[in-house]
């Protein structure tokens, strides 16, 4: 499998809820109805929590301040993926994704991989 990873920063014109709220309620039936179309897998939304946790698995690691949520979205392979990036009916559709996007998410500062997903399981 191979994994499209999207780590997201909020638009910072939105409260945190107005970004919640349009990322689950508009822009995943929006992902949803193009999921055939890019012959996706799997499509999952994780939204960062306010935690005090969060602190403490960052102030040993000095890490930077957390995105605001993760999307993952799966395919079956990396030449799967590819083959239909190519087609004009999954350029559409990944150009509606975008211009959605760009509605609730600060673009320039998200960032976006492919990963390839190896389990390791924890007993």
């Amino acid at each position: 499998m191979i994994k499209f990873v999207y780590c997201v920063r909020k638009n910072p014109e939105m409260s945190d809820q107005e970004f919640r709220d349009y990322w689950l309620n508009h822009h995943g039936p929006l992902v949803k109805s193009v999921a055939e179309t890019l012959q996706a897998k799997k499509y999952v939304q994780s939204h960062t929590i306010d935690s005090p946790l969060n602190g403490v698995a960052q102030a040993p690691r000095m890490s930077k301040t957390p995105y605001d949520g993760i999307t993952e979205v799966w395919w079956e392979s990396h030449d799967a993926l590819a083959a239909i990036v190519q087609t004009p009916e999954a350029q559409e559709a990944l150009g509606t994704l975008v211009q959605d996007e760009a509605k609730f998410c600060d673009l320039p500062n998200c960032s976006v991989f492919l990963t390839e997903e190896h389990l390791s399981l924890i007993h």
